[in-house]
Parts: C-alpha cells; structure tokens; sequence
C-alpha cells in the first residue's frame, strides 16, 4: 500500500455535514422536536455539555412512534456532498482504509450509507425504541484517556490505530470533530467551526468543499511519497 511519510494512511471522515451536506440531526429537531431543543443545541455547540448528554437530551424529546417519519424525512431530504462516490472509488483503488465515524444516530444513519457498501466501517451511536421516546446507546464511548464525554468518540477510535504505524486523516466538520482533529496528522474541514478550530490550534489543516479536491491533495501527497 502506498504510504505518506512511511506511514500508512487511513481516512476517519465525518458523516453529517460532511459525507451529507447538511447536519442530519439538527434537520431532525427542526422537523420533530418540540421548541426548546433550540437551547440544548446552543449548549452542545458552547461546550456548556457534552456532545453525549446533549445528543441524548434532544432525541429524548421525541416520541418512538416517529421513527419511520424520521427515516423517511432523513431518505428524502439528505444530499451527499458532491465528489463522494468518485472519493469511494480513489481511495478503494489506492487501497486506503476509510471509517465512516459519526456522532449520527444508526437508525437514520445506516439507510443513507448502506448503498454505498460502508456498514462495515461504520462507527456511530445507537437507538432504543423500547421506551416512550427515543433512546440513544453508545456502543463507541471514550476510552479511559477522554473525558469529554462524546457519544461516539472519535479520538478512541482514531487510538486505536497505532500512530508508529499510519498517517490518520481527519474529514470532518463540527465540534463533533475537534476532538479526533487534534488526534490527526491531517485535517479536511468543510465548515468554519472545525477550520476556525484547526487554525486556532494550528493543526495541520486544509479546507474544501467537493470531495474532488480531497482526491487531488491526496493524490499529489501521494505522488510526492513515491519519489
């Protein structure tokens, strides 16, 4: 496999309002949740809580009957970025590994992504309809170096790649990002939050807006690596 800085690269890229071009969930609330959720959504985004306990606070205001509604809204309503099938097709040509992490919920999550073959690598957070309103799980928590509280935690993800080993990529979005960001080698924002962030920071960082460009930055990392 071709390697950048003798490393192996691997992509953890983002799932709403990056692979999509809106936020799914914030759709989401603006459609079904009650008034209100307005101010658990400022919280999350002013860091007063956790990605966790503000994720699971939103989808507390929602009755379990509307789960189909929800898929169906999310289906109709969800545009993919444009250039993500030709990024598919480079990245499995090139043979470079790509984990889809998403502070998403499966339900709504897993209809989108599922023809585009990437279930396998699909790191995100779950649902339980068993109670009157939904229920989020987090199978993906932080491990014991996170005190964040994210949810889905993509720094632990990210560690769990040993960073001797591979070049770890980072597209993404939100603040749902920052954390696996200053985990990154390299860092592809597409929104002002985690590029403001990456610049703050001074991480190593680019911005975009077509997955296309993402293609030809890798590409040229890549053909320099080979010389």
């Amino acid at each position: 496999m071709t390697q950048i800085a003798k490393k192996t690269p691997i992509i953890f890229c983002d799932f709403d309002g990056t692979i999509t071009t809106k936020d799914n969930i914030i759709a989401i609330m603006k459609k079904f949740a009650p008034p209100g959720w307005e101010t658990i959504k400022d919280d999350i985004l002013a860091e007063r809580i956790s990605i966790r306990t503000g994720v699971g606070q939103l989808f507390d205001l929602i009755p379990v009957e509307q789960k189909q509604d929800i898929i169906n809204f999310v289906l109709a309503q969800a545009e993919i970025r444009e250039g993500f099938s030709s990024f598919l097709e480079y990245v499995r040509e090139k043979q470079i590994p790509l984990k889809v992490v998403s502070g998403g919920i499966d339900f709504f999550v897993q209809p989108i992504l599922e023809p585009y073959g990437l279930l396998e690598n699909l790191y995100c957070n779950g649902s339980d309809f068993s109670e009157k309103t939904i229920v989020i799980t987090w199978p993906h928590s932080c491990d014991k170096q996170c005190t964040n509280d994210c949810g889905c935690c993509k720094p632990s993800i990210l560690r769990q790649f040993q960073d001797e080993d591979y070049y770890k990529i980072v597209i993404g979005d939100s603040i749902t990002d920052l954390q696996a960001a200053k985990e990154a080698d390299e860092v592809f924002a597409c929104d002002s939050f985690l590029l403001d962030k990456c610049r703050e920071l001074q991480l190593n960082h680019s911005f975009f807006t077509t997955f296309h460009e993402i293609i030809d930055r890798l590409d040229s990392k890549l053909e320099v690596s080979k010389q």
